[in-house]
């Protein structure tokens, strides 16, 4: 039984042991979507150093269809926040590439998210911050994240829990059910996160936590996308040369 007060409040005061290491009077900063995700981890902030500590930084690319979203969780946390818009940023780059590069598919979707963390840490090295990732366990798992974009951070406290138990905790920090509740859409290409996967997250949760799903074919899908996007969960690799001087 996923007890989520007692992990709620766990988060917290592990939130608050990291900052008294990593950063006594840093601000948590955290990109706010309006999806749970964002929404959860920056009321744990919110928690576990105070609102005046806790800065949201809103990044539409143009006009965001679902942004008033976003607008309701830092007016109930009442939060500081910032609304930079990414738009000019991304289509800047991808004017600035060569006519001859192919650029494919998938850097055309990941380029925005690894601009917005460049915002998120333009602006929290400006205001003394530390960049909160708000990733969870159920993408993580599967890599539905891109590396140096959402997938990066400077503390993570989200990342052992999956989607169905980071609902259960935003219920108990008093979110407002439409953003706990709120249909997860990756906000760029248009899909929601199911409908890119080809699974649901509540099968997905099952799955990571009892080993137990039915349909074999989701299975295989599930266990071929942890195996190939393992390496995102890991440190980079180095080369470890053996020197010896005599």
């Amino acid at each position: 039984m996923f007890d989520a007060v007692k992990v709620k409040n766990e988060c917290v005061n592990w939130i608050r042991e990291f900052f008294e290491a990593n950063g006594k009077d840093c601000n948590a900063v955290v990109g706010i979507s309006g999806g749970k995700d964002s929404s959860v981890a920056a009321a744990l902030c919110v928690e576990a150093l105070g609102r005046d500590r806790v800065i949201g930084v809103l990044m539409p690319k143009g006009e965001q269809f679902d942004i008033d979203m976003a607008y309701m969780l830092v007016n109930h946390l009442g939060i500081k926040h910032y609304e930079i818009n990414v738009k000019d940023a991304v289509e800047g780059v991808l004017k600035a590439m060569p006519a001859d590069l192919d650029v494919s598919v998938q850097s055309h979707v990941n380029l925005p998210p690894r601009i917005r963390m460049s915002v998120l840490y333009f602006v929290s090295q400006s205001l003394n911050g530390r960049v909160v990732n708000t990733c969870n366990l159920s993408e993580d798992w599967v890599g539905y994240s891109t590396r140096y974009g959402d997938a990066a951070g400077d503390f993570s406290p989200m990342a052992n829990l999956t989607v169905t138990e980071v609902k259960e905790i935003g219920r108990v920090l008093g979110l407002p059910d439409e953003l706990v509740d709120k249909v997860p859409i990756d906000g760029l290409c248009g899909k929601t996160d199911e409908e890119n996967l080809g699974f649901t997250y509540a099968e997905l949760d099952v799955y990571i936590r009892t080993g137990k799903i039915d349909d074999l074919e989701k299975k295989a899908i599930i266990d071929r996308k942890h195996k190939m996007n393992l390496f995102k969960l890991q440190l980079m690799p180095t080369f470890k040369p053996e020197i010896k001087y005599e």
